[in-house]
């Protein structure tokens, strides 16, 4: 297909309709009504709770919702009521420890007497910052802002019931507005006073284990968990925990889940460490983008792909495992199909109709009104074909495969079965443990990357078949031995070797490539992704 003509018609309808998004979206418009507002910077201990409406700023005309999409803009001019944050109150008082958020959400964290530790989180959002500094001030930035509305910002408060019934660890958000002559946030009262926010815990501490976690030892960040995880040989990751997770994410539409995304719980398990996931920040479950002609076009697979809307049915599983590619490849390596459609399946049987019931009527009743029964039915719909939407995500991570050892000696054992079929085995060399194993098949994966880190790797790849799936083996620093002794029949060489030459020992055989250099990038991992 001709791309031009789509991207040539985007181009006019974006200069066409650029007037339709000039407004100031945060201008100091209270969410109340004027009268309460006044009261409450008068009088705030008259009042205890308010009847907000989130975002009045996303309400729009016919022309500009044909253009740019009708989203959750009701959603978020839905009269909903919400209680007064009180510091002093709540969860027994808590108590400003330090300004958080990304690049959209203003946040700080919040601290109890005991030490755990809160997430105060605005509804709503400002991405004027992920833009150059060039468009800051055009209509570009009011673009995204107005793009905003394609986030329900009550989502988050229907995860709860569903990851419970699931067994996935999961904050419990709850809504709060902040009046405007609120002195508890001293210097950043006027950044956070007249909005509204969710509260919700903030596992990300010893601290902060609760017995919903279990017998574990401490919370780590996915930084830390992916350097202690390849900078050790004790230390793994439970594939199957984030499986299950990975999977309820595809369920609810959560596209947005990178490494950031994440939590890990530690465990101490016959002398190693094992890392379980903990989710956080669900801004983007039942995103709905794509029914307006401006944003249909940009998320076409030519375009920004992973915009995709949330829908009875999965359309398009490729475009929710965009931002997670990263994680995906470092902690779903293991897993078989057989693995994911039983997790599928478990889900399917614990996330029943009565569970998902439970979870839309934790929705404002307003919001409820609006889309509860309608996000019902979808739910119970992807519920239904969650197996199929598991396959499919498979399939996706099962094309390219990335193999990793740790910093410390690994042994790499490649064996090609037969032409359809290649085994990988990989073990500490401190005591053989086998700390990886999985049978790979041709029509699934077209590459398996083994990388060795540091330490003085050994690889071994044998086997003699007519046809075979594409090995690359980096090696890393250390002193490594590979030994190739496979032959694949038909054009083309299937062991590919990246190494530097000195303090590398390569055994070729007929069917090895080798790509040696002298140059130290080319074993070069990223292990962190941030």
């Amino acid at each position: 297909m001709n791309k031009r003509p789509l991207q040539g018609l985007l181009v006019l309808l974006l200069l066409f309709s650029s007037g339709c998004a000039r407004k100031n979206f945060f201008a100091n418009t209270p969410v109340v009504d004027p009268a309460v507002y006044e009261q409450l910077k008068n009088a705030p201990e008259t009042v205890d709770s308010v009847t907000i409406k989130a975002g009045k700023h996303y309400k729009r005309g016919f022309l500009h919702r044909v253009l740019w999409g009708t989203h959750y803009r009701p959603v978020w001019n839905a009269p909903v009521t919400v209680p007064v944050l009180d510091l002093d109150t709540v969860q027994g008082g808590l108590k400003f420890e330090d300004l958080g958020g990304g690049f959209q959400t203003t946040s700080m964290t919040l601290a109890d007497s005991t030490g755990f530790t809160y997430a105060l989180r605005s509804l709503d959002k400002d991405p004027v910052s992920v833009v150059p500094k060039v468009w800051q001030k055009t209509f570009v930035a009011n673009v995204l802002r107005d793009q905003i509305s394609a986030i329900n910002p009550y989502a988050a408060l229907t995860v709860a019931p569903m990851a419970q019934a699931a067994g996935i660890p999961h904050s419990t958000p709850r809504l709060f507005y902040v009046h405007p002559a609120d002195s508890a946030f001293g210097k950043h009262t006027a950044r956070f006073s007249d909005h509204v926010y969710m509260l919700e815990e903030k596992f990300d501490d010893e601290n902060t284990i609760t017995p919903l976690l279990g017998d574990a030892v401490d919370i780590d960040g996915s930084g830390t968990v992916l350097n202690n995880r390849y900078g050790q040989d004790n230390v793994f990751i439970d594939q199957l925990a984030f499986g299950k997770a990975r999977l309820f994410d595809l369920l609810i539409h959560d596209w947005d889940r990178h490494e950031g995304q994440w939590e890990w719980a530690q465990y101490k398990e016959k002398g190693n460490r094992i890392y379980r996931p903990i989710p956080k920040d669900r801004d983007n479950v039942y995103y709905r983008f794509q029914d307006g002609i401006i944003p249909w076009l940009f998320s076409r697979n030519w375009g920004i792909r992973k915009f995709e809307s949330f829908d009875d049915e999965f359309n398009d599983v490729y475009a929710l495992t965009v931002n997670s590619e990263f994680i995906d490849k470092r902690a779903l390596s293991e897993l078989t199909r057989q693995q994911f459609d039983s997790l599928a399946k478990v889900l399917q049987t614990a996330i029943t109709d009565e569970v998902i019931e439970k979870a839309v009527r934790q929705f404002p009743d307003s919001v409820y009104e609006l889309v509860g029964e309608t996000t019902k039915r979808k739910l119970i719909n992807r519920r239904n074909t969650l197996p199929a939407a598991a396959e499919e995500f498979y399939e996706i991570l099962a094309k390219e495969v990335l193999v990793t050892g740790t910093d410390l000696e690994d042994a790499f054992e490649v064996k090609r079965l037969n032409d359809q079929e290649t085994e990988v085995t990989m073990r500490r060399k401190s005591d053989d443990r086998i700390t990886y194993h999985r049978i790979f098949y041709r029509s699934e994966t077209d590459l398996i990357t083994l990388h060795g880190l540091a330490g003085d790797d050994e690889f071994e790849i044998s086997g003699k078949v007519g046809k075979g799936i594409k090995v690359k083996i980096v090696g890393g620093r250390g002193e490594d031995e590979i030994k190739d002794t496979s032959e694949v029949g038909g054009w083309g060489k299937k062991t590919w070797v990246y190494d530097t030459k000195r303090g590398t020992e390569l055994e070729a055989g007929p069917d090895t490539k080798d790509k040696r250099t002298s140059d130290v990038r080319v074993h070069a991992f990223d292990r962190e992704g941030f």
